[in-house]
């Protein structure tokens, strides 16, 4: 595991994420479409729990962790510090087991994608947002239902279903992301779906430009 981000500055923070911004906004003028559609989420995976403070001074507010215990300990830490206002997402691999823990801290789990989690979110007492995540690429090994089976999926889920979320295969070229994005946006449209969570530090602006409207940035906040 990579070791946590210590030391931040929140100045620089600042800067680094209106950057982003300011490249999505780049991205969505090349393809016709209203930054405000856009949502930057900062992944807050390695970024230790004593820098909290520091990214609600920046500003960054709407957060995204892939621990579900880590998701806990952070949302308790920002509270109890009285950091003002924040957004969580959950947006790592869904553990079913996990489910009833995360859903009274997050507005919205970005990773839904095996049955016993349905069966899971068919226990709540009070609705999450749900994101279904699709292995867009078949990867073997990777998490995600395949699209093939998005329509059963759907009819399956207990609770309303925003949109999807992917991954693409790793890749040096960002462009080489671009035909699975494609392929998820279009997904999205033949069933009525609109929110698109895809696009990281290395391929945020190319997701973009394929219909994304949540893109899940890290490293590039806090290098």
């Amino acid at each position: 595991m990579a070791d946590l981000i210590r030391g931040l500055d929140a100045d620089r923070v600042r800067a680094a994420a209106d950057g982003v911004r300011a490249e999505i906004a780049d991205a969505c003028a090349r393809v016709g479409r209203d930054p405000s559609e856009v949502e930057l989420l900062a992944a807050v995976k390695y970024v230790a729990i004593e820098e909290l403070p520091v990214l609600a001074a920046a500003g960054v507010t709407v957060l995204g962790e892939n621990r579900a215990q880590e998701l806990e300990r952070k949302a308790r830490a920002w509270e109890e510090q009285g950091l003002g206002p924040v957004t969580w997402d959950f947006i790592g691999h869904l553990q079913s087991r996990k489910v009833r823990g995360l859903a009274p801290l997050v507005r919205r789990i970005h990773s839904v994608g095996s049955d016993s989690a349905l069966r899971e979110l068919g226990k709540l007492d009070a609705p999450v947002g749900v994101l279904v995540a699709v292995n867009i690429a078949r990867e073997e090994g990777k998490s995600g239902i395949d699209p093939q089976e998005l329509p059963a999926f759907l009819a399956r889920c207990p609770l309303p279903v925003s949109g999807l979320m992917t991954m693409p295969p790793l890749a040096d070229d960002p462009q080489e992301s671009r035909p699975w994005f494609a392929a998820l946006a279009a997904l999205a449209r033949e069933h009525g779906l609109r929110e698109l969570s895809m696009g990281t530090t290395q391929d945020f602006a190319i997701a973009v430009e394929e219909g994304a409207t949540v893109v899940r940035v890290g490293t590039r906040l806090y290098r």
